[in-house]
């Protein structure tokens, strides 16, 4: 079989996956800025040209075969990719690009202000930042490398660790002078603010505390990132179990307070988890993806 006949023009590709998320030939003549004819041309010749029929036609819409199913995942993670090195070329010809999935609080409150360091050693390289709270497909989403909290089990990719994380009770001043705590059993009987992506979080602190056997703590508010949670907790909405690098503004500030009395050092707690850099096996040779490792390193591990 000829090279040439698995290797379909980018055009007839760019039809096809087009038409596959729309669901029409006209969808994708829209999306492409071209003829609903041209589409079909396009899809005709590279079903032609793979000898495989990639959609069942009616009359009123198209839908992918079977084997179109699973063509168009693999020709949207390769025109991704490709999509995403023209960009990079465009712009920066000389220099270089790095897609990073980062964690919201995470990027704003340690890694951007801490950003132009790198910047400082690595003027031609741009990085372009995504939000991911979770694990996700680096091909299909066109990422380099993630900032990652959790375990080290990133399938077909490089976790490099960067940091543990501890985690200390607080609330805001008004908060503590209204509610004396006697010890931990007290939080049980207080509102609690939680993080929807730490599900676990305060009962690994109860059982820390050596109250694992206890009741369970009363039901309070959730939320999907720490800087909310911050907040609401600096409003006195409830106690927060909050990474104790986040929230140093806050502590130095005044507005956030432990719970308990006592060096913020003996009353913080070793999360079970940990933050990673993580990086596919595609792309850990990469030298922007190695000089952002290497930086990261040297700012979690100076000494």
């Amino acid at each position: 079989m000829s090279s040439r006949r698995l290797l379909p023009s980018t055009s007839m590709l760019a039809a096809f996956e087009a038409a596959a998320r729309a669901g029409s030939f006209s969808g994708a003549a829209r999306e492409l800025d071209l003829t609903q004819g041209a589409i079909s041309r396009q899809i005709h010749a590279l079903e032609d040209q793979l000898g495989v029929r990639l959609f069942q036609r009616t009359r009123q819409r198209v839908r992918l075969s079977a084997a179109g199913e699973v063509y168009v995942r693999e020709v949207h993670q390769a025109l991704n990719i490709i999509r995403a090195a023209s960009l990079n070329l465009m712009s920066d010809p000389l220099g270089g690009a790095l897609n990073l999935a980062i964690l919201p609080t995470f990027g704003t409150r340690w890694l951007i202000p801490r950003l132009p360091h790198f910047l400082d050693r690595h003027p031609r390289i741009t990085i372009n930042f995504s939000m991911h709270l979770s694990p996700f497909d680096f091909a299909e989403e066109g990422l380099d490398a993630a900032i990652h909290y959790g375990k080290p089990d990133w399938p077909d990719a490089d976790c490099t660790f960067l940091m543990a994380e501890e985690v200390i009770p607080v609330c805001s001043p008004a908060f503590l002078a209204q509610h004396k705590l006697a010890g931990p059993e007290g939080l049980l009987d207080l509102p609690l603010l939680h993080l929807s992506t730490r599900p676990a979080a305060w009962h690994e602190w109860f059982d820390h505390a050596g109250l694992g056997e206890t009741p369970a703590p009363k039901p309070g508010m959730h939320f999907d990132q720490f800087a909310t949670a911050a907040q609401a907790a600096v409003a006195g909405l409830g106690v927060a179990l909050m990474p104790v690098f986040l929230i140093k503004a806050e502590l130095d500030d005044g507005l956030l307070v432990p719970v308990f009395d006592g060096p913020i050092s003996e009353l913080s707690v070793l999360s079970a988890s940990a933050y990673y850099f993580v990086a596919p096996h595609s792309r850990r040779d990469n030298p922007s993806v190695k000089a952002f490792r290497s930086w990261l390193l040297s700012e979690t591990r100076p000494d």
